[in-house]
């Protein structure tokens, strides 16, 4: 690799490591690219060299996470071949990640309806399908088998997405006394009964 794109690959990490730092300990309101410059040295012209703006940071930041996020869950899920063990390799493997990853997950969280991400809202939901669609693969012979309701593929995502998140989105806001090793006993078994055909 040449030493120019070298550099240019060591600053946008710089800035996207910094960015979740100045996130997770200033909040949405502390999130501010004056902060993350400052914060990563990096300067404001290299930050829109890179990005575009500061919502291109904001969106390669949520991109980088919910790759992350992706790669824990669907590791977890490729290793399995019931129904019943891939839904609890989904649940443990979301909840994992955000005990491990807290500040990534907070991102996520927290920005998925923020403002400064509806600019690349093409860009993170072409991502999204390509790195979430290893669920919908793993559960299409499911359902073609009978094991899971013919259902839409929202409605299907929503059943089986839907509580792990919420799940973690109340554990993360810190406002509700949530206990995750509970939540990840108790969600396979609700989930699975939910897509019961």
């Amino acid at each position: 690799m040449p030493p120019k794109q070298q550099r240019g690959e060591v600053t946008v990490d710089r800035l996207l490591t910094t960015a979740l730092q100045v996130y997770a300990t200033s909040g949405q309101q502390g999130f501010t690219v004056n902060a993350v410059t400052a914060a990563s040295g990096v300067s404001l012209g290299s930050l829109y060299h890179h990005f575009g703006s500061f919502d291109g940071l904001a969106a390669g930041l949520y991109i980088r996470c919910l790759g992350q996020l992706g790669d824990e869950v669907f590791t977890s899920l490729s290793r399995t071949r019931t129904l019943r063990t891939g839904v609890r390799a989904l649940v443990q493997g979301y909840l994992r990640f955000t005990v491990e990853h807290r500040d990534a997950a907070l991102f996520l969280h927290a920005s998925a309806y923020s403002g400064y991400l509806a600019t690349h809202a093409e860009e993170i939901r072409a991502f999204k399908a390509m790195k979430f669609g290893a669920i919908a693969q793993w559960l299409g012979p499911r359902i073609e088998a009978g094991e899971i309701a013919a259902l839409p593929p929202s409605v299907i995502e929503v059943l089986v997405m839907g509580p792990i998140e919420e799940t973690a989105r109340r554990w993360l806001s810190s406002t509700y006394d949530i206990d995750l090793n509970q939540a990840a006993r108790i969600l396979p078994d609700r989930i699975l009964r939910s897509l019961e055909p």
